[in-house]
């Protein structure tokens, strides 16, 4: 099978952008994943993905500055798609950082290689249910997708299409909503706690609550974390499996 040069120019294209998304993804553009592993990954993925573009033998060859364009133009629209993957994790990176502040567990941070940033045990034991819960509904499978449908609002060199800052503030501000809906059994628990310790230093001043209230949210929020995971992973279930339509309305669609 000869492949022409017009179709290497569109097969590069198409890897430009999917390892532009690849490299914005939490668990796969971190520096813990080999970059042998995010390129083979593009790879197939390109592979897969190519045969449902309009390629011919009969393509025109794109010169050396329109090539160059194009794959400009290919790599910010990776960064877009790969954006909205992105900010759907970082709504429960946020839901895991208001979780423990009232909690008390900000002050103790380790550094946590998947996300490439300081986090407490408490955010990485959120974190780490939410990533299992994100394969056992096939997310993946709705980031595959996803990956699929940008091809299909912008096709390979067709152009930025309608590429607007409004749907990055719009989409922006509903992540925001649902981070603090995630987080607010979790954070009603802990404000019930801070005003009862508030009323008991009122009625009994000589007690220390704020030694006493340390331990005691602690513990009440991870209760509280164990039991209002009844209630977050089905909402964190509606957000992965709307991935794709994000991807999608960044682009345009």
């Amino acid at each position: 099978m000869l492949i022409s040069v017009a179709q290497f120019q569109l097969f590069f294209l198409a890897l430009t952008r999917i390892m532009a998304i690849l490299v914005t993804m939490p668990f796969l553009g971190g520096s813990t994943v080999p970059n042998s592993v995010k390129v083979s990954l593009g790879f197939i993925l390109t592979i897969t993905l190519i045969p449902w573009q309009p390629l011919s033998a009969e393509s025109p060859v794109m010169g050396l500055f329109p090539f160059g364009l194009a794959i400009l133009q290919e790599l910010i629209i990776g960064l877009v798609a790969g954006f909205a993957v992105s900010l759907t994790f970082a709504v429960f990176q946020m839901v895991g950082k208001l979780m423990e502040l009232g909690a008390g567990f900000s002050a103790g941070q380790i550094f946590n290689p998947t996300l490439g940033e300081m986090a407490s045990s408490y955010d990485q034991l959120f974190m780490m249910v939410v990533f299992v819960y994100f394969f056992t509904i096939n997310g993946h499978h709705m980031f595959l997708i996803g990956l699929e449908k940008t091809f299909q609002v912008l096709p390979v060199h067709s152009g930025l299409g309608n590429l607007a800052a409004e749907r990055v503030i719009t989409l922006f501000q509903t992540m925001i909503v649902s981070a603090f809906q995630l987080a607010l059994p979790v954070m009603g628990a802990i404000l019930l706690a801070d005003l009862t310790l508030g009323l008991l230093a009122r009625v009994a001043p000589q007690i220390q609550v704020f030694f006493l209230g340390l331990p005691v949210k602690v513990w009440l929020g991870i209760v509280a974390l164990g039991i209002s995971f009844s209630a977050i992973l089905p909402l964190a279930g509606k957000v992965f499996l709307q991935m794709s339509q994000r991807m999608q309305y960044l682009l345009g669609a």
